[in-house]
């Protein structure tokens, strides 16, 4: 899962921003309206955790230009305003859901993961195929009933590969889906996080390797 967190407060947007990012999600950060337009023009995300009253450019217009974008991208709306009034008016804009601060951290993760959920088709919470479980609520996986101690990066790309269905993924959408914006489109990441893996699921093997097209998870999700 990929998200974007749009806070001007940068000590709160940094702590969302690791926080999520324990939860395998590849996150990247903007601290002003001005940037979250330039975020959304060129990456897909599947979250946008954006904060209302933003300088530069406001909120209100951030979440239309993400709806414009015309992608999967789902809005959670941050803001200290706790009126009816503004959250009606911030989900009339079309946001998704709003949290209204301050927050607990843990119903934070929880909406973003529902969100993630929504996306189209809806996908299912826990995905399974070939003995291997991957849990996204809980951030649990396992095989054939043994649990996999998987890092935050091995249990993101695990999830990336199991929700393309069979289909192969590039090692490129692994980088757009699993990592954020400052990984090295040049680097090995994707090829020691998917030995790793590997190694972590055992036999028989799950993850095929494509040939000049990239890798495929051998179960359905």
């Amino acid at each position: 899962m990929r998200v974007l967190v749009v806070e001007d407060e940068r000590l709160l947007a940094d702590s969302i921003a690791e926080g999520l990012r324990r939860f395998s999600m590849a996150v990247d950060v903007c601290y002003d309206g001005e940037q979250a337009l330039e975020r959304v023009g060129v990456h897909g995300y599947d979250v946008v955790v954006l904060d209302r009253d933003l300088p530069k450019v406001h909120g209100d217009e951030v979440c239309a230009a993400v709806l414009a974008a015309g992608g999967e991208a789902r809005v959670l709306m941050l803001t200290a305003a706790a009126e009816i009034t503004d959250r009606v008016r911030g989900l009339g804009l079309g946001a998704d859901d709003y949290l209204t601060k301050p927050f607990a951290f843990a119903e934070l993760v929880a909406r973003v993961q529902a969100l993630s959920r929504r996306a189209r088709p809806a996908l299912p919470p826990v995905l399974e195929g070939d003995g291997v479980v991957l849990d996204l609520p809980r951030h649990q996986a396992s095989r054939d009933g043994r649990f996999l101690p998987l890092s935050p990066k091995e249990f993101a790309v695990l999830e990336v590969l199991m929700r393309a269905n069979g289909t192969v993924v590039s090692a490129e959408d692994l980088l757009e889906k699993a990592w954020d914006e400052h990984a090295d489109p040049f680097t090995n990441a994707v090829r020691v996080a998917m030995m790793t893996l590997r190694r972590k699921l055992g036999e028989p093997p799950v993850i095929e390797t494509v040939p000049g097209a990239g890798y495929r998870f051998g179960g359905t999700a």
